[in-house]
């Protein structure tokens, strides 16, 4: 994945009140970074932030995080945050990491819900272990949430979905709900918030793929 480098984007992450800058020194002390002992959402791969951003605003309730390895995307949820509609949010924090480190950042039982949308498919059969539902990466995530806490995952890359599926169904894991439809689904789709790019892909008539996984 090639990104264009934005020159501002280290400078202005790093003096961002809302990014944590060391977060593996936060681990086991989230509640604290946020003050209240609401549950923790965390989503990985943000992208430009307007999934989160809109959650943290319709659950104030709920503390969220989100995760994205690259400055230059972060900057654009970060420049989000800022406008008139975001800003006033105490509920959601930004940090600028490796997916493959979660464990490393947040403590046994720290999280409760763990979003994963329209992330990258890593297609090439070598390449698999770097999917973000592949077994290697639902073991990180069993690693911090508590018992009985989710995944939720929204592609609409059938392939991708499939591999989920399969992934989910041989490991120690929870298959609660999915489907293929997800917009044509009364009940998951109840109270969905859509990402940019679930928005342009189901304009151009692609279906949603979605599943629900629970950790034992």
């Amino acid at each position: 994945m090639r990104l264009r480098n934005v020159p501002r984007a280290e400078g202005t992450i790093q003096n961002h009140p809302a990014v944590i800058k060391r977060p593996e020194a936060q681990k086991g002390c989230w509640r604290q970074v946020f003050g209240n002992s609401k549950p923790i959402h965390i989503e990985i791969g943000m992208g430009k932030g307007r999934y989160l951003l809109t959650m943290a605003s319709l659950h104030p309730d709920v503390n969220f995080v989100g995760i994205e390895r690259y400055t230059s995307v972060l900057l654009r949820a970060v420049e989000k945050f800022d406008t008139e509609e975001f800003k006033m949010l105490k509920n959601i924090r930004f940090v600028c990491m490796d997916a493959r480190d979660v464990a490393e950042v947040f403590a046994h039982g720290e999280v409760e819900r763990i979003y994963l949308n329209f992330s990258d498919p890593w297609p090439k059969a070598r390449h698999e272990k770097r999917r973000l539902t592949s077994h290697e990466f639902l073991e990180r995530y069993e690693q911090i949430l508590v018992p009985g806490g989710t995944l939720e995952f929204k592609t609409d890359n059938t392939e991708l979905f499939n591999f989920s599926l399969e992934q989910v169904k041989s490991s120690s894991w929870t298959l609660e709900h999915y489907t293929y439809d997800l917009h044509h689904h009364e009940i998951m789709n109840e109270g969905n918030v859509m990402t940019e790019y679930e928005e342009k892909f189901s304009a151009r008539g692609n279906p949603i793929n979605k599943l629900i996984a629970v950790r034992k």
